[in-house]
């Protein structure tokens, strides 16, 4: 409501106002939930209907070529739109991949059940419904996370027993290593390679996309200031990018390189946990939390670099472009069979 036309207004009648503005909200969004609904069981009815259908035998085998592309034609002339054959494959798809109806949460709109019947992995699909469902993604923010490989970014550094339960339930946050990627995804900058661009640019492409790049990091993160002064020793000294993650209540410094991580590089980043610590954080924040993303990783270096220092310190990669998924996949793979032996 706007707050500004109904400041002068009566109380009494102000607060009559309000009632009914609230009643009427939630009763849109009820009636677009129970729609929602309706859509997702009709639907679901309909691909068990094919299924069946299919499955009823020989009899029934020479119309069964062409099914869908008939039903598609039958249906649109009985009810008009919705039933192109794209629709109904995803339909019957439905019904073979979820096969109870009550399994599938109404929390998702019929669009977003069309992207995730699109993953063939049964381990990946279920990542992204879980993730989904926690994360609230629009169906272009569920796309972005597809395309971008998250579920197999986040699997890459995990074992089997690790990535079974990534997909079951999701990422859940519950330490600074779980908000942490190996390598991040920053195509949304539309930086082409190869291309000479600095530190300075890559920070306000980051900063003028602020909600892909938060989409990207994931759940949790408030942004607080990108160039963020600390001084020490009347020497000011400036973080990149300084955030606060809401579920680990802690601070997370981020500093770009376009190179190859330095030791200096992280010893630097230590010195900025170091001063969060002790002169940022308030009462119940929890230790800092230091990611150093870089263009380049020498993982040797890092490992010598990082001897017996602040496990909170992290070194990820990132790259512009969008991940050969294929690749992604056979790297899972190998990792997953390297773990059963």
């Amino acid at each position: 409501m706007n707050v500004e036309k109904t400041k002068n207004l009566n109380p009494e009648y102000k607060d009559l106002l309000e009632r009914i503005s609230r009643s009427y909200v939630d009763g849109q969004m009820q009636a677009i939930h129970s729609v929602n609904k309706s859509l997702i069981d009709t639907n679901w009815n309909i691909g068990k209907y094919i299924i069946e259908y299919e499955q009823g035998g020989s009899t029934r085998a020479g119309y069964g070529l062409n099914l869908l592309e008939n039903l598609s034609r039958d249906l649109t002339l009985l009810h008009g739109k919705g039933f192109s054959r794209s629709n109904l494959n995803y339909m019957r798809l439905m019904y073979l991949r979820y096969p109870i109806c009550e399994t599938v949460s109404h929390k998702l709109s019929w669009s977003h059940i069309c992207e995730l019947l699109k993953i063939d992995d049964d381990l990946e699909r279920s990542f992204y419904y879980q993730q989904n469902i926690l994360e609230n993604w629009s169906v272009r923010e569920l796309r972005r996370q597809k395309d971008s490989g998250l579920f197999m970014r986040l699997a890459l550094s995990k074992d089997k027993e690790e990535v079974l339960k990534l997909s079951q339930q999701g990422q859940i946050v519950e330490r600074p290593e779980d908000i942490v990627k190996d390598f991040y995804v920053l195509e949304f900058l539309k930086i082409p390679e190869p291309y000479n661009y600095s530190e300075t640019e890559l920070e306000t492409r980051l900063i003028d996309n602020l909600e892909k790049f938060l989409l990207e990091l994931g759940k949790g993160f408030t942004f607080v200031g990108r160039q963020y002064r600390i001084t020490l020793n009347n020497t000011p000294h400036h973080v990149d990018l300084v955030f606060y993650h809401r579920i680990l209540r802690s601070f997370v410094l981020i500093d770009l390189k376009i190179n190859d991580v330095k030791h200096k590089d992280i010893g630097q980043m230590n010195m900025y946990m170091g001063y969060f610590a002790k002169e940022e954080n308030y009462e119940g924040d929890n230790s800092p939390i230091g990611i150093i993303l870089s263009k380049e990783k020498d993982e040797l270096l890092v490992e010598y670099a990082t001897y017996g220092m602040n496990s909170q310190l992290f070194v990820s990669k990132y790259q512009l472009y969008l991940p050969d998924r294929e690749e992604l996949r056979e790297l899972i793979s190998r990792q997953l069979e390297a773990d059963e032996r």
